[in-house]
């Protein structure tokens, strides 16, 4: 019993935040290099049997303070004065039962009971991604509420949960990437105990969990750093929010071992099996070692070792080196693939406007269709051709040489639904059949398969941007969100960016809670079921051959009536194929030998009998045929 309950005790050491030290109490650590002194409150909201305490912290050489009380016991609040009487929350707080500007609490981060240690995660290429944000995902907004459809989505063949930032943030509603306290999960979704218990139970079903984390700024409201721990802000790089984190100027030491720990300390103690990192393009550093290396490497070198850890990257800049292990770069597992998702959006709905302009016959030379193409075949669309979007210059490297697992495709995620003025879903932006189409290829193709929460039946609820600041900065967001919109032709009109949810108010993120009931309804079920019926497939038809695809010789062309044609060669043998007519027009066929559609070999058809019209002479509008030679 002794020794199970020693391998189930997840604790990651650091030299952050407080330490506990058995019957001895505990010590309490900040890193506060501008600070001559620092006093140590202990339950400083006093509640009946609460002893209250103060203790003036030491402070060394090297800019930490510390203190140590020998009666402390998990469960006490507890914050930092600083000269003049601001009292702040530790950086690395655990747990803040009363938001970012409250006392942190003392926990125990060894007492969960895990019950999984046969789980040592999954490999990458089983991996289905399913994107959710805790807030809004269930009817309360929670941990326990997430638990409580883990069984749908197990059922729905899910093998990867995706949760958007915990990190503790300002206000009761957050997208989450404005996170100040990286070590605290959000108080308003429960407590470390429950989201322990939600990965625990998870993983009893064999479902990794991930986490999104944002490692290039904090967040506008509620952090301290600036005030005594300024060496935490870079004097020389700048972000869209502002100024960017110190990973290489003086001082910068501390602050690589806050980010590194804080990977750590998510997949060690909470268990999680990997890391989304977000908009790593503008994480700037100059150092020898890239502190994105250091993350790989710290990760590979540790949990990593005896677990399936994965690392997945948003860059918009389309750096295929991150993906590489050439020896600098330690590999990180995936990318998020902005130009599969821009593709098929632009083919769906025939909006050009603002990153979708890139996508567009006129402005790239390229159709919609070509793209998509490439994208499937290669990874990136962008490996270095100009892009009139991001700074009207070059963007990407090559990508071909990469597995198509090193890429992840969707039609939907968090960005862009919530970035979209109205928080409209893709399926209010175009019909049905373009829709099944586009999911066909999405979750048939060798890359890696991510869906945003309710896709999977058709959820029509907008999914908006939300965030709860205080009132000084909340009517500048609010502001700030008009305004870039005015931009849109859409939104010109004043009276038409009156629909424009308000982004500050309650209301906005009720409405962006998922409807359950909407399962009661046929069609949405049948939604569910085409969804469940194509992962299936997936695992038993596609995952078995996508070691075996030799990525350098995938290849795509538009045939002469319009229909897309993507090879993907298999090393001992076959090749896995896809064709698709993305239009809403039926097209003369082109001329395939009967072997080409041979029933044996036809994996998933949109509808039934589209490969015989084809062999008839006509190509029905938004057909798509998988077909699969492993012989």
């Amino acid at each position: 019993m002794n020794q199970i309950k020693r391998v189930n005790r997840h604790i990651h050491e650091m030299p952050f935040g407080p330490r506990l030290l058995g019957e001895k109490g505990a010590e309490f650590r900040l890193y506060a290099p501008e600070i001559p002194s620092v006093t140590l409150h202990l339950n400083p909201h006093r509640q009946a049997g609460d002893r209250e305490s103060s203790l003036v912290m030491q402070k060394d050489g090297d800019g930490w303070h510390r203190a140590v009380d020998e009666q402390c016991r998990p469960g006490t609040d507890y914050c930092f004065e600083l000269p003049g009487g601001l009292r702040v929350p530790d950086p690395a707080s655990r747990y803040q039962s009363e938001d970012v500007h409250g006392p942190s609490r003392l926990l125990d981060p060894g007492r969960f009971p895990w019950t999984d240690s046969h789980f040592r995660g999954r490999p990458w290429e089983e991996t289905v991604i399913y994107e959710l944000h805790t807030g809004t995902f269930s009817h309360d907004g929670s941990f326990q509420g997430v638990m409580e459809h883990l069984d749908h989505l197990e059922s729905l063949g899910i093998t990867a949960i995706e949760l958007m930032p915990l990190a503790d943030f300002p206000g009761r509603f957050n997208w989450g990437y404005d996170g100040v306290l990286p070590y605290a999960p959000d108080s308003s979704y429960g407590t470390p105990d429950e989201l322990k218990d939600l990965i625990n139970q998870a993983h009893m079903r064999d479902i990794m969990v991930f986490l999104d984390v944002v490692y290039n700024h904090f967040g506008p409201e509620g952090n301290y750093l600036h005030v005594y721990a300024n060496s935490f802000f870079s004097k020389t790089h700048q972000t869209p929010w502002g100024s960017g984190i110190n990973y290489d100027g003086e001082g910068s030491e501390i602050v690589r071992q806050f980010v590194v720990h804080n990977v750590l300390y998510w997949l060690e103690e909470f268990r999680f099996d990997g890391l989304r990192f977000d908009a790593v393009d503008t994480i700037a550093d100059d150092s020898k070692t890239h502190i994105l290396e250091e993350i790989a490497l710290a990760v590979r070198n540790g949990p990593g070792k005896d677990r399936h850890i994965h690392l997945i990257l948003e860059n918009v800049s389309n750096n295929s080196d991150l993906l590489r292990n050439n020896g600098k770069q330690s590999g990180y597992t995936a990318q998020w693939s902005d130009d599969i998702h821009h593709s098929c959006h632009v083919l769906l709905t025939g909006e050009c406007t603002g990153y979708y302009r890139d996508f567009g016959q006129e402005i790239s030379g390229r159709s919609a269709l070509e793209h998509l193409g490439r994208s499937l075949c290669d990874g990136f669309s962008f490996q270095g051709e100009h892009s009139t979007y991001w700074g009207d210059k070059p963007r990407g490297k090559k990508s071909a040489d990469l597995p198509p697992t090193s890429f992840i495709s969707f039609l939907q995620n968090h960005d862009q639904t919530g970035n979209r003025a109205l928080g409209d879903r893709i399926a209010t932006l175009t019909d049905e059949d373009s829709l099944r189409a586009a999911v066909a290829i999405m979750l048939l193709a060798p890359s890696v398969p991510m869906l945003f929460m309710g896709e999977e039946w058709g959820s029509r609820t907008p999914f908006c941007w939300f965030a709860d600041f205080g009132q000084d900065l909340a009517e500048s967001v609010r502001q700030g969100r008009l305004n870039e919109f005015a931009r849109f032709e859409d939104f010109e009109d004043p009276e038409r960016r009156k629909l424009i949810p308000d982004p500050v108010s309650e209301k906005t993120f009720l409405a962006s809670r998922l409807d359950w009931d909407d399962l009661l309804d046929p069609h949405h079920r049948q939604w569910l079921e085409y969804y469940r019926q194509l992962v299936a497939l997936r695992q038993s038809a596609i995952v078995p051959v996508l070691k075996d695809i030799d990525s350098e010789l995938a290849s795509f062309e538009i045939l002469e009536e319009g229909p897309l044609f993507v090879r993907w060669p298999l090393r001992g043998g076959g090749e896995l194929s896809l064709f698709a007519n993305m239009t809403d027009q039926g097209n003369p066929s082109p001329i395939f030998s009967e072997s080409q559609f041979d029933e044996e070999s036809i994996l998933f058809q949109s509808r039934p009998g589209i490969a015989g019209e084809i062999a008839l002479g006509t190509v029905p509008p938004w057909a798509v045929i998988w077909l699969l030679n492993n012989q």
